[in-house]
């Protein structure tokens, strides 16, 4: 068995879905979970509907809402014909989910309500493609993946529950797979035994797809993106950057750490685990070889660069200029660790301690007004983080040129360089 992510990109316009089915037509004689992320931005778009509606602007968000319930409806009606109706039905329960929601008062915390809508996006995108495929001739279950994948209720940020998720891989999809070669589900989104929606953070697809890789004993993993594979460094802001034909686990652990988005963070702990290959592959054209991520020791790298824009740096100081490396540094990672906040960079002196975030107003608001009990702060925002894994010193000096240089981090491998943003 195999398990295929399809990101975004891969399912945001009909040329690139009939992509999708083509690659899953090369594999039709084997056994295939695909798990599908919202239609292209749409996550962004949901997100504004949750937004407005915390705020307390229910029509406004009814009517966000409807503009992307009515794209997938038009997108359902361009691709399918005899398997319309089904779809539409199915689509229609998740929209009634939603919109009884949004005809409510908002009586919870903020992130409760971002969960139980913005799943939203890839219940309606995999129910679009599972449709489609069976419209082609591979047949297919569409599972709801919060009947099978268990979580804790640490919503936006949800924690997988293996064994209870195990139990119903055993009872819901191994079944399935004894009926059809193909199962269609959703990534990013989980559910509590409350039955309540969950999210397992950014990016989190990738996390679902290794999670029943690791569950269900998978061959190999494969990711498909509108990239040729993992890259030294973003092609966008890096023109010279080269794809990586082959990378090991604790590399790419490194780098999604330090903030790569190409992978999610937590993705290879469970891969790893039982030695599944992780393959990066490109559905625009699926001859080429991608790259392949394995527990084999990885070839000589070129540098790997990673950027990190919106930044905000906290400058925390005792106020009696005792030690900062005792209490006030346990306190510190107890808060962050509460507010579930990833520190990029931290670094400790006498008596004091910075910290570099991303920029995200409401969870430097609450570590800043907590730490304030205890420390003098201070703020800096509208900063980039530069890491260099296997830097060389010219390529340091030429990234760091005319910019201040606020924080600095280094080890023989990797260096990290808080500064001013580059334009």
């Amino acid at each position: 068995m195999k398990v295929f992510k399809f990101g975004g990109a891969s399912t945001s316009t009909i040329e690139r879905i009939q992509m999708v089915s083509d690659i899953l037509r090369d594999h039709s004689n084997e056994k295939i979970l695909v798990v599908v992320s919202a239609m292209g931005k749409f996550t962004n778009a949901l997100e504004k509907v949750a937004e407005t509606f915390f705020a307390g602007q229910n029509e406004e968000a009814l009517q966000l809402f409807a503009a992307i319930k009515q794209y997938h409806l038009d997108m359902a009606t361009r691709l399918l014909k005899t398997g319309y109706n089904d779809a539409y039905d199915r689509m229609l329960d998740i929209f009634t989910e939603v919109e009884w929601l949004l005809h409510d008062k908002p009586v919870r915390g903020y992130d409760y309500y971002y969960d139980q809508i913005v799943c939203s996006g890839e219940l309606l995108s995999s129910v679009i493609i599972s449709a489609v495929l069976k419209e082609q001739g591979l047949p297919n279950q569409w599972i709801d993946v919060r009947d099978v994948l268990r979580t804790d209720n640490s919503f936006r940020e949800a924690l997988v529950l293996t064994e209870a998720t195990a139990i119903r891989i055993r009872d819901i999809m191994l079944p399935a797979f004894d009926r059809h070669n193909i199962i269609v589900t959703q990534g990013f989104i989980g559910c509590t035994d409350e039955n309540e929606s969950t999210t397992l953070g950014r990016e989190g697809s990738d996390y679902t797809a290794a999670v029943f890789a690791n569950l269900m004993n998978a061959t190999e993993a494969t990711i498909w993106k509108d990239v040729e594979g993992l890259m030294s460094a973003d092609p966008k802001s890096f023109p010279r950057a080269v794809v990586l034909q082959q990378l090991n686990y604790p590399e790419v652990v490194e780098i999604a750490y330090y903030g790569a988005q190409v992978i999610h963070p937590k993705t290879i702990q469970p891969l790893q685990h039982k030695n599944i290959p992780l393959y990066v592959k490109c559905f625009l054209n699926k001859q080429l070889p991608g790259t392949v991520i394995d527990s084999r020791p990885s070839q000589p790298l070129p540098p790997l660069i990673v950027l990190k824009h919106d930044q905000a740096l906290l400058h925390l100081q005792t106020r009696d200029f005792s030690f900062a490396g005792g209490r006030p540094a346990a306190r510190l990672y107890t808060l962050l660790a509460d507010l579930q906040i990833q520190a990029s960079l931290i670094q400790t002196g006498a008596v004091s301690i910075r910290v570099c975030i991303d920029d995200k107003a409401d969870k430097i608001e609450q570590l800043a007004l907590t730490a304030a009990n205890e420390l003098e702060v201070h703020i800096e925002k509208g900063l980039t983080l530069l890491t260099i894994r296997h830097y060389t010193e010219e390529l340091l000096q030429q990234l760091s040129a005319g910019r201040q240089i606020l924080l600095r981090q280094q080890s023989p491998e990797t260096v990290q360089l808080l500064m001013t943003a580059i334009v």
